[in-house]
């Protein structure tokens, strides 16, 4: 929508992971080169973490632009809520094997095949396992059992992990030494600094074609790295609401103003309505004993209070209707 109002060929703040759009921050840039270490060890493990949104997925999209294909054939599974033999089944799939209605014994033993297959042609077999922190323990054993394919000179196949950090407390694990002993390489990709969240937010304007059209002060710089701490994911989401208000309302200059004002949408965009926030927000508290027994006491006063003016009433009715000339009007009303 906005592109086109300031002259962009593209969305610059998309949040899907593109490898055009790849920043080499310090982080980023330390994260690739364990990556490509890793490419050139040709087996073990590579574990990379990084809290959502750090760009983990992006470092392997383009990690895979560069990857000499005939000589590397890459799989990737992101679907990591699975079981120690879905998992393999899920390898099998990302490698385009059939993996259906198999037993695990042959299962392996078509993987192993597979693999085998690719050292004869010169090729060597990666797999990418990302969100790795949803993998049970069972699983990461299972993957670390492929690892065992082997030739007398090559490792069959090599695994890149990528998690967030608690996938860390998975790695250091009683069961998990084995593993440990195959990662050759480690590194936790932190967020950006403020200076990187500027040339990384003037770096994807300039990806589309950006000609200072719209302009960011530094104080907009510095409210967007107060409000994302340096995440790109964070970033992309708030760039891109900011440059969608500026084409609504024609804008060509932001600042801090409308930076804080595009915040405050968002937050209130995720912000329960008073009613469901009090109910969540406010715990239930049983009444004290001894307010209960006051509100009791005063209860059963007034019903007593009740009961005597009831009675009085129904005194005052029967003197009445005890009265002669009474009853006889009374009766003839009826």
């Amino acid at each position: 929508m906005y592109e086109s109002f300031y002259g962009f060929s593209a969305k610059p703040f998309q949040l899907k992971p593109d490898p055009n759009f790849f920043f080499g921050s310090k982080g980023h840039k330390r994260a690739m080169a364990y990556l490509e270490y890793g490419l050139a060890q040709g087996e073990g493990f590579i574990v990379i973490t990084g809290d959502v949104g750090a760009g983990k997925t992006t470092l392997v999209r383009n990690l895979f632009r560069k990857l000499q294909t005939e000589k590397i054939l890459a799989a990737q599974l992101v679907s990591t809520h699975l079981g120690s033999e879905d998992t393999l089944r899920m390898v099998a799939a990302a490698f385009g094997l059939p993996y259906e209605d198999v037993s695990k014994a042959a299962l392996l033993t078509r993987l192993e095949e597979f693999l085998r297959l690719c050292d004869r042609q010169g090729k060597r077999a990666l797999l990418v396992v990302d969100e790795a922190q949803n993998l049970a323990p069972r699983a990461v054993e299972e993957l670390r059992m492929l690892s065992n394919f082997q030739t007398a000179d090559n490792s069959l196949l090599q695994t890149y992990l990528l998690g967030q950090p608690e996938f860390r407390k998975t790695l250091n694990g009683s069961e998990m030494e084995q593993l440990r002993q195959r990662v050759i390489a480690t590194y936790h990709l932190g967020p950006m600094d403020a200076s990187e969240t500027r040339s990384y937010i003037e770096h994807r304007l300039n990806t589309v074609g950006w000609r200072g059209d719209p302009s960011f002060g530094e104080d907009a710089f510095a409210a967007v790295y107060d409000y994302t701490d340096g995440i790109p994911r964070k970033i992309n989401t708030l760039c891109d609401r900011l440059l969608l208000m500026g084409c609504l309302e024609e804008l060509h200059d932001f600042g801090s103003s409308e930076v804080s004002e595009v915040i405050r949408d968002i937050q209130q965009e995720f912000d329960l309505p008073a009613s469901e926030a009090d109910a969540q927000t406010t715990p239930a508290t049983l009444p004290d004993k001894a307010d209960t027994r006051a509100s009791l006491e005063n209860m059963d006063q007034r019903l007593a209070k009740m009961e005597n003016s009831v009675i009085s009433v129904l005194d005052l009715l029967k003197q009445i209707l005890s009265l002669p000339r009474v009853n006889k009007e009374f009766l003839k009303r009826r």
